[in-house]
């Protein structure tokens, strides 16, 4: 059981299958600003996805990990946007207010956009290469540590497949 618990928490296609294309995410940010829109991201900036609620319990315990998160890596390439699923927006601000969030903010009360990428409950985070494929999926408790790795692991430039060796 172990085993499929994290094959369901970090799923990440193997080098020799594509990885799927992440649907697009537009929407008007409650934390001020343009618009986030995830395609201007494409070439430029990882994008990390985070799926979370006021009323999450697990949310809120993992609140000051997705800050240090988004502090450590927003100068170098990554984009942290943070949909709250199902809430007001009272509540949503109220909960970035209490934990300190300096991230982007958007509301999704209808999880329009969370369906798209497979949400089942909060705490959900997807990580979204510069090519804009979905790279990882962390479900439930993820940890700094797992996270951190995840977007890593996307920041590394692709690698060149060797073209197959002729025969003379």
């Amino acid at each position: 059981m172990p085993a499929v618990a994290l094959a369901a928490l970090l799923a990440v296609p193997s080098s020799g299958a594509a990885a799927p294309a992440a649907p697009a995410v537009h929407v008007p940010l409650i934390t001020g600003g343009e618009p986030f829109d995830s395609r201007s991201l494409i070439g430029k900036k990882v994008l990390v996805l985070r799926f979370q609620a006021s009323w999450c319990k697990s949310c809120a315990t993992q609140a000051a990990g997705i800050e240090r998160i988004y502090e450590r890596y927003k100068e170098r390439g990554v984009e942290l946007l943070a949909l709250q699923v199902d809430d007001p927006e009272k509540e949503a601000r109220a909960f970035l207010k209490a934990h300190g969030a300096t991230y982007p903010a958007a509301l999704d009360p209808n999880l329009r956009v969370a369906n798209r990428f497979g949400f089942k409950r909060a705490p959900y985070t997807i990580v979204v290469n510069k090519r804009g494929e979905i790279v990882a999926r962390l479900e439930a408790t993820t940890d700094e540590a797992r996270l951190t790795a995840a977007i890593d692991s996307a920041l590394k430039p692709p690698t060149k497949r060797r073209s197959p060796a002729k025969a003379s």
